[in-house]
């Protein structure tokens, strides 16, 4: 069985990226993988510098973030978009979690893992300026990103009281991302 990790790259505790992200994870264990969600904020890291690596090390939540990563054979990566980019908590995990320990190479943790990646608005463009640029960070950590992707306009709205989807059309796309990453980690 595939092992899927799950997450969303927000901290906030009514993140609507969290909420797309565990429906997600739903949708892949329906699919046959098995999943861990987590929350970045349970991997909490200073802002990544150099001078602190070298005097301090990796930080232990991030080994810990590494070690799941390592343990999983593909991610789904939720985002929110800020001003059009990466949020800082995604791009300051990610880097933090690409740092070499002994005689690892740099991004080794992610070189060819598979990830399906989405993105949730309460706007009406839902996040889609953010994925090409996640998609290009991703790729220059080694990530191979399946074809496609999901966004949610109007995500404040787009659950009901159960944290499910209520827009079919949206639920069928995130369920073919997901079977899409699923097979090819079958492959």
């Amino acid at each position: 069985m595939n092992k899927i990790l799950v997450f969303a790259g927000s901290a906030r505790k009514a993140s609507v990226n969290k909420k797309l992200a565990a429906v997600a994870a739903e949708t892949a264990r329906a699919a046959g993988a098995e999943v861990t969600l987590i929350d970045l904020a349970d991997y909490p890291a200073p802002v990544y510098d150099g001078d602190i690596e070298a005097g301090e090390g990796i930080p232990q939540s991030i080994r810990d973030l590494k070690t799941l990563i390592a343990s999983h054979d593909g991610m789904i990566i939720v985002t929110p978009e800020y001003n059009g980019c990466v949020p800082p908590l995604l791009v300051n995990s990610l880097d933090w979690a690409s740092r070499p320990e002994g005689d690892e190479v740099s991004s080794a943790v992610f070189a060819g893992k598979k990830v399906a990646i989405a993105a949730a608005s309460p706007g009406g463009m839902g996040g889609v300026r953010v994925i090409p640029r996640l998609r290009d960070f991703l790729a220059e950590l080694g990530v191979v990103t399946v074809p496609g992707f999901v966004t949610l306009p109007g995500a404040f709205s787009a659950f009901d009281d159960d944290g499910k989807l209520t827009d079919e059309k949206t639920a069928s796309m995130l369920e073919a991302l997901v079977g899409r990453l699923v097979s090819s980690l079958a492959q």
